[in-house]
């Protein structure tokens, strides 16, 4: 049974209990690993001026703490298998839903379930909804 690495439980601990609470569901039928949870100021701002974030410090919702959000992908990664990658992003919203935890995923920021709209992809990218 897939399980995550110490790094991936270091960086999933600096979530929100329900995003806890999630992946530790997803995981056991979906192996993946945490890229990252809450992120400090200068994580921030190299993810914005690297294209991986439209938000600098403090000003995403990966700047709170606990973190409102995380990013996971399948493991092990593969950041040009889209269809795997937009598979696990279908996958981890419908444990979501099952927990009635809103999730909003960056694959599909508006939710209509239509992948080909988005300005900005962010496949990794999930976080609870109102947060």
């Amino acid at each position: 049974m897939p399980s995550f690495s110490d790094a991936s439980l270091y960086k999933l601990n600096t979530c929100d209990s329900r995003l806890i609470e999630l992946f530790s569901f997803v995981v056991v039928l979906f192996d993946c690993t945490i890229i990252c949870g809450h992120r400090n100021e200068e994580k921030q701002n190299e993810a914005f001026h690297n294209g991986f974030s439209k938000k600098q410090w403090p000003d995403s919702i990966h700047n709170k703490s606990p973190s409102k959000a995380t990013d996971a992908l399948p493991y092990p990664i593969d950041w040009e298998d889209w269809e795997r990658n937009r598979t696990f992003g279908g996958y981890v919203l419908g444990v979501a839903a099952r927990m009635a935890l809103p999730l909003r995923w960056g694959g599909d920021w508006d939710g209509d379930w239509t992948l080909t709209d988005q300005s900005f992809i962010d496949l990794p990218h999930f976080e609870i909804k109102g947060a």
